[in-house]
Parts: structure tokens; C-alpha cells; sequence
């Protein structure tokens, strides 16, 4: 008693405290940061080691089993998976979930550094790896063009001004730039110019390397001065590395030009980019873990202005893709869905009470239970997120039940003639222990959401705390500001009748007939109604066995991702082809607004395309319409993929470490029956066998398990992710005429 009269006899306490809670709840909103979905730190690192020119073989033997080795020994490791490909070697460590990725990042670089004295020293660098997370797409691509610069050109305005300036940005986390690599002079070899001046490679390798040393020179000096004698030796144009002298064949030099083509080019010939079918420079921005995305979006196009006067003016500065105006329209969606249910649940009050003062009461406690839910989200680090605001819709129901709850039973002593603070005073203290047992028991509905395990548990557990928190501020704000409002707002008198003969009362007197005669029926054939019952929940829970089910829904965000994939064996200029092809049949599209291509040397050849449609209003077709006539023209090894909020971001093809591995898309009906040795890909579901024997067998055997596959009736493609091996030939060259040690294959 003494609790409520606390705040019912200290109105102004009372509504300073509620004030309070509402300011705190405005300020934590300005403060959450945006985002799709909760952030969830995925237990997953990828490790990546490059060694230009090795074979697959050759990388999985030297190169991918001493770090698999070393890693291996890492705590807490559930799966490791390997790929090897022409040059590059990736390996991934997914970690359990109770393990902390920061700790697991520190074991690997130290398994990466025990490692380092068993790889092959003429690695480039040392291996590197990054947490990969899933979720982590590009919030944005930037596109440079030109019609006078090289794309080497291009590449280093945006590697060297463009990308260190975004980085700067708040919210930036990371800038890929892509599509080309820095300038530099290329050497094609003549073998046969050399064999004729007999000139060996390691002498044009080490005049090359001569040519491009700093070292000191020396100094002149007398009885006064000393100077030091400096020279460049660095040669930056393929002109300065023509003249450039490689060897003396009788007393003649024998110059670079003469054994070789010498010429401006890039680092790395085997990276491209294109937009719209023009030659391109990718920026791909990501955001930091805790960055608001539209605040982070909205900062870097304040600063293209600035960054495009950095760049000369024959230089193209371009937004391909913005993922903030789908984020934001979702957003904006769910936002009006919880500001019209709380405008519905306050008209279906006061329909019901046909009292404005009464009506104002809940009108009041369920914004300020739901606006101090934003304080509690900011200290427990959530975002503004689909998840954190569909929890705060359905705790709307539940905050005004409270309200209700308090505010009818005053009004029950108000109507049998109490005085309003004393009413509120008892009415208060009679269902306080109820409306505390209702908050409790909704609470502890959402409890086990709040100790789910595994990346599901992660993902909920936004939802359940906002809900849960949303409740219990509800629960105080029914003991505290109702009975207040309550005793100085209403008054006693008799009961309020509404006119039964016209406008709503006369549907609340049909609707109580009605229900009144269902109860008579269903109280005189209760055999029936069980029956019913059990039908209803038969129904139900066949209903449940059928309804497809997927971890996300798709999403039509207006993004799609496609790509090819080709054999190892394959070159720069027939993907560029193949690349080119696909671009063409999705441009054909009226529904596509802009296609980009990113072609890297990357594990199994498979290159990718960003894709933006048109606004959603302004094509008839989805995400998924687009996709699927696109990739069915292009062929079978041809596929796009829609682009969600929850799943993978940029789906992401997942390596099958030396053994192959088969991929087969299933219906819902069948996915419980795949789980065994499945996993999500590029394509729906992945089922894997791995033969440990020979690859004769696994080629041998691959095939078949791809047509059996070809039984299931939903089935819509079926694959071996098994990469073909790269066409190559032995050579034994003459030892004698090369003057090497031993014959030895090449």
C-alpha cells in the first residue's frame, strides 16, 4: 500500500520520473546505431597464403598442410576446410560459438608464425587472415572510369587518394579497391633471342634486380668538404628498362630490348573490373561492427563533392551500389508498423471505453514503456535493427494489457462511488501481484530464447531482451504512472452506457449475442468441439511438417550476385569472354539498373557480379524473377543469387579441401533428410562425400553421386564443387645444354 501511494500522492515525482524515462529512451535512439539485423561476430577466420605460379598440388602439399597442421592444434576448432587452387591456398577455421574471436585471431596468427619455418621461402609474403564474417557485405561500391587514364592509372588514384581518404570516414571500416592493381613494367621473354645471345634467366633476373637496389655509393672528400655520392637506380617506365644491360656476348652488350618485350602495364594482368560493359576501379566500403549504416552512408556522399575535385576531371566518380536505401525503407517500414499498432490499440480503447480521459491513460504508459526501451537497447550495446523493432510491435499488445489491466479495476471502485485517489490506492494494491505475475510469465515465455545456443541464439537474443526489457519497464510504468493518472484524471460516477441502438454499441450487442449463442452450441455438442479440436491440431501440425522452412526469407533488396564457374585450366582472356556473355544477357534485363564485374584470381576460378535492379517501384519483376531466366540463358555454371539482410551477404562459396564435395539444391521437404553432411553454399544445400584415396576415384565417383542426385523430385540442379584439376605437361629439359644441376621436371 504504502508503494503506490508513493507515487500516486507525488504526481509531480511521478511524471518528472516518467519524463525522465522517455528523454533517456529519445536520446539512446539517436545514439543506436542501424543496421539489417543484430550484429553477431561469427566464430569463423579465413586464412589465405599466395605462391605465384605453384600448382594445386603443389600448394596443398607445401603450402596448405604444415598450416593446416599448425592450426589444427588451435582450441576449440570444429571444422577446418582447405582449398587450393593455381597459386593461392584458403583455409577456413570455424571456432564454436561460446569461443571468443578475438582470442581465436591471436591463436591463429601465432599457429601462423609456428608454421612460417616449414613453408617454401619463396613466398611473397607471409599468410594472412581476417574474420570472416558472413554479414559483412559492402555497405557500398564506388565505380572509377575513364576514357583517357589505364586502368593502372586509375588503380592507383583510388588505392592511393581515394580509398586512405574513406577509410578516414566514421563508420568506415574497410576500403577494397579492385578491378586492377598498381602500374608496373612488364618482361615478356623471348626464349628463343635468349637461347641466340645466351643469355639464362638468372642473369636477366639479377640485372633486373641490380636496376632496382639503393645502396650506398660512396663519398668524395677533400681537406674541407665531403660530399656523398648518391645515384637512382630505380626504374619506373619500360623506356628506362629497354637499354638496360643483361649480358656481353663477345665484348657486345646485350640489352633487355633485345631478349624482351618491354612494356607499361599492371601488377597483376589477372584482375579486372567493369560496369555496365566499360572498364572499371571497384571501391568496395565496408563498416565498422558498431557503425550506423545510414549515418555512415549519408557521411560518405556529403564527402564525394570533395573527393571527386581530388581526382582529375577526366576521371568518372560513381555510386554502383548503395545498400542503405533498402535498410532504410525496411526500417522505415517496420517504424510505421509499431506507430500504427499503437495508434490502433489506443482507438480499440477508447472504442471500448468511450472515455477520453480513460483512454488518454494507456495512451500515455505505452509510448513511454516503449520509447524507454531505446535507453536499455543502447546500454546493452543492440542496434535499430528489423529483429530489435518487430520485438517492440509485438510488446505493444503486451505493455497496454497492464495499462488496461490497473486502469479497469479502478474504474470499478470509481464506478461504485470511491473517491478517485482512494480508488486508485486499492485498486492499484488489489492487482498489482496480478499484473506483476502476467509480466513475469510473458518474460519467462521468451526465457529460453534468451539461452538458445549456437548463431540462431545469437541472432534472438536482440529480440527477446528488447521484449522482455519493453515488459518489465511496461510493469513499472503500470504500478507507478497508471494508479497516478488514474486518481487525478478520472472521476467517480456511475457507469458510462453507450448507446446499444446505434454506431458501435450496436456491433458490441451483435457481437456479444453471437458469441453467447457460439457458447450455448458448443457447451451442448461437446463431443463435436473436442473432435474439432483434435482436427485443429492435427492440422496444424501437418501444417508445420510442410510449410517450407529456411533460416532467412528471401529478400528482394535489389541486389543480386552472380557469377561463372569455370575450370582452372582456363584463361584470363576466355573468362573475360564468358564474363562479358553474362553481363550482356543481365543488362538485357529492363528490370537491372547497373551490372559490375570484379574478375580476381580467386580459389576454383569463379569470378563475381554485383548487380543492382531498379527501385522496387519501378520494375514489375523481383529479385528472384531477374535471377532465374538470366542464369538459365547463360548456362549451367552460370548463377545469380539475391542478396539478403540475413544470410551470407555476398553468398560466399564454401572450399571442400582437396575432396569433392556434392551440391544439391533441396526443396523444404527434404532439407531435414539432407542435414547429414550438409551445408549452406553458393547454391541452397551442400551433401558431402569425401574419398580419401586417389583423385583417379574421386573423379570416377563424383559424377555418380551427381546423377543420383538427379532422383530427388524438387531437385533443380545438382554439381560436383570439385574444382578440375589444371591442365599441365612435364617437360624434363636437357641438363647439359641448360647447365642444370640434374634433369628435373618443370
Amino acid at each position: 500500500m504504502k508503494f503506490f501511494a508513493l507515487f500516486i500522492y507525488r504526481p509531480v515525482a511521478t511524471i518528472l520520473i516518467s519524463l525522465a524515462i522517455t528523454l533517456c529512451g529519445i536520446l539512446g535512439f539517436r545514439l543506436l546505431p542501424v543496421a539489417p539485423l543484430p550484429q553477431v561476430d561469427f566464430p569463423v577466420i579465413m586464412v589465405s597464403a599466395s605462391l605465384p605460379g605453384a600448382s594445386p598440388e603443389t600448394m596443398a602439399s607445401s603450402v596448405a598442410t604444415p598450416l593446416e597442421r599448425s592450426l589444427g592444434r588451435i582450441a576449440g576448432v570444429n571444422e577446418m576446410t582447405s582449398s587450393s587452387s593455381l597459386g593461392s591456398t584458403r583455409i577456413i577455421l570455424e571456432f564454436n560459438f561460446d569461443r571468443d574471436i578475438n582470442g581465436a585471431a591471436r591463436d591463429v596468427q601465432a599457429a601462423i608464425n609456428a608454421a612460417q619455418s616449414l613453408l617454401p621461402s619463396g613466398m611473397p609474403s607471409r599468410p594472412t587472415y581476417r574474420k570472416a564474417n558472413p554479414s559483412d557485405a559492402p555497405i557500398m561500391i564506388l565505380t572509377l572510369t575513364s576514357d583517357t587514364y589505364s586502368q593502372g592509372e586509375l588503380y592507383d588514384f583510388a588505392s592511393t587518394q581515394l580509398a586512405q581518404t574513406i577509410a578516414q570516414i566514421d563508420g568506415v571500416g574497410d576500403v577494397d579497391v579492385g578491378g586492377s592493381s598498381l602500374p608496373a613494367v612488364r618482361v615478356d621473354l623471348n626464349p628463343q633471342a635468349l637461347f641466340n645471345q645466351g643469355v639464362s634467366l638468372d642473369a636477366v633476373r639479377t640485372a633486373i634486380s641490380d636496376a632496382n637496389v639503393r645502396k650506398p655509393q660512396g663519398a668524395l672528400e677533400d681537406s674541407a668538404h665531403r660530399w656523398q655520392v648518391q645515384t637512382n637506380d630505380e626504374l619506373k617506365t619500360a623506356a628506362d628498362y629497354q637499354p638496360l644491360i643483361v649480358h656481353y656476348q663477345n665484348g657486345a652488350a646485350v640489352r633487355l630490348g633485345d631478349v624482351a618485350t618491354v612494356s607499361d602495364s599492371v601488377q597483376d594482368v589477372r584482375n579486372a573490373g567493369m560496369t555496365n560493359a566499360k572498364p572499371a576501379i571497384l571501391l568496395m566500403i565496408r563498416k565498422l561492427p558498431e557503425a550506423n549504416i545510414i549515418q555512415t552512408v549519408d557521411s560518405i556522399r556529403a564527402r564525394l563533392p570533395e573527393l571527386q575535385q581530388t581526382i582529375p576531371a577526366a576521371i568518372d566518380l560513381q555510386i554502383a551500389q548503395d545498400r542503405s536505401p533498402t535498410i532504410r525503407a525496411s526500417l522505415e517500414e517496420v517504424e510505421q508498423t509499431l506507430v500504427i499498432s499503437v495508434a490502433l490499440v489506443i482507438l480499440v480503447v477508447f472504442l471500448f471505453l468511450r472515455s477520453g480521459r480513460a483512454t488518454l491513460i494507456p495512451a500515455v504508459a505505452v509510448p513511454v514503456s516503449l520509447i524507454g526501451t531505446f535507453a536499455a537497447m543502447y546500454l546493452c550495446g543492440f542496434s535499430l535493427n528489423n529483429l530489435s523493432l518487430m520485438a517492440l510491435t509485438i510488446a505493444t499488445g503486451f505493455v497496454v494489457d497492464d495499462a488496461i489491466v490497473v486502469l479497469e479495476n479502478i474504474s470499478r471502485h470509481l464506478e461504485a462511488g470511491m473517491k478517485p485517489l482512494q480508488a486508485a490506492l486499492q485498486g492499484s494494491r488489489e492487482v498489482g501481484f496480478t499484473v506483476l505475475s502476467m509480466s513475469l510469465s510473458l518474460v519467462a515465455v521468451f526465457l529460453p530464447l534468451l539461452l538458445m545456443g549456437g548463431l540462431p541464439g545469437r541472432l534472438l537474443r536482440e529480440f527477446a531482451v528488447t521484449l522482455s526489457v519493453a515488459i518489465g519497464i511496461s510493469l513499472a510504468v503500470s504500478l507507478t504512472l497508471t494508479p497516478m493518472m488514474c486518481g487525478w484524471l478520472l472521476k467517480s460516477g456511475k457507469p458510462h452506457q453507450p448507446t446499444r441502438n446505434r454506431g458501435f454499441g450496436r456491433l458490441l450487442v451483435a457481437v456479444q449475442g453471437g458469441y453467447g449463442k457460439s457458447l450455448k452450441w458448443v457447451l451442448k455438442h461437446t463431443r463435436l468441439t473436442g473432435l474439432v479440436v483434435l482436427g485443429t491440431i492435427a492440422l496444424s501440425v501437418w501444417l508445420y511438417i510442410s510449410i517450407p522452412k529456411t533460416f532467412f526469407p528471401e529478400q528482394d533488396t535489389g541486389v543480386l550476385m552472380g557469377g561463372i564457374q569455370a575450370d582452372q585450366s582456363i584463361s584470363f582472356q576466355a573468362m573475360r569472354g564468358k564474363l562479358q556473355d553474362f553481363m550482356k544477357i543481365i543488362r538485357e534485363d529492363p528490370a537491372v539498373d547497373n551490372v559490375n564485374r570484379l574478375y580476381r584470381r580467386l580459389a576454383g576460378q569463379q569470378r563475381m557480379m554485383f548487380i543492382t535492379l531498379k527501385p522496387r517501384d519501378q520494375r514489375h519483376e523481383t529479385a528472384q524473377q531477374v535471377n532465374r531466366p538470366a542464369a538459365q540463358k547463360a548456362g549451367q555454371r552460370a548463377r545469380g543469387q539475391p542478396v539478403s539482410d540475413g544470410g551470407a551477404g555476398y553468398p560466399r562459396r564454401r572450399p571442400g579441401s582437396r575432396t569433392p564435395a556434392i551440391s544439391t539444391p533441396c526443396c523444404p521437404t527434404t532439407c531435414r533428410r539432407c542435414a547429414s553432411g550438409s551445408r549452406r553454399s553458393a547454391k541452397r544445400w551442400r551433401r558431402c562425400r569425401s574419398w580419401r584415396t586417389s583423385t583417379r576415384i574421386s573423379r570416377t565417383m563424383a559424377p555418380k553421386w551427381t546423377w543420383s542426385m538427379t532422383g530427388i523430385p524438387c531437385r533443380a540442379s545438382a554439381s560436383a564443387s570439385r574444382t578440375p584439376t589444371t591442365a599441365e605437361q612435364r617437360l624434363w629439359p636437357a641438363a647439359d645444354l641448360y647447365h642444370l644441376p640434374a634433369a628435373q621436371p618443370v
